[in-house]
């Protein structure tokens, strides 16, 4: 398996561990039996649970393009050591990205957040070259 996918296969794996941070922060917050009910309305979690929401929802996004940007570099062959670079440069981001969200750490969590970005549209451009 090349770097970039490594990459994408555990970025997907912290998609899956912040869901479960997420569920049981939001379990704790609303309570089992709102947890269990169907959701006719939404139910608005504050403080951490709801920054473990946003972070999630937030990495749902970035885990769109990269898993595009992998897809494309892998498919078409340009794998390159600045690509596996940019690669670990994501996950990486999105790792510290979480902490840095949930304890409010500015202005470090939108530079964060920016290394990430330009990480994966390193990668996209790559793609183009």
């Amino acid at each position: 398996m090349t770097p970039e996918l490594t990459a994408l296969t555990l970025a997907a794996l912290l998609q899956v561990l912040q869901l479960a941070l997420y569920s049981i922060a939001g379990q704790k917050q609303a309570g089992t039996k709102a947890a269990l009910k169907p959701r006719d309305r939404a139910i608005e979690l504050t403080g951490k649970a709801g920054r473990l929401k946003r972070a999630m929802d937030n990495h749902f996004e970035g885990l769109i393009l990269f898993g595009i940007a992998v897809m494309v570099i892998t498919y078409s062959g340009q794998n390159t050591d600045m690509t596996a670079l940019a690669a670990a440069l994501y996950l990486l981001a999105r790792v510290l990205y979480i902490p840095a969200y949930v304890f409010g750490w500015v202005p470090w969590r939108s530079l964060i957040w920016a290394i990430g970005f330009l990480a994966t549209l390193y990668l996209l451009l790559a793609a183009l070259m």
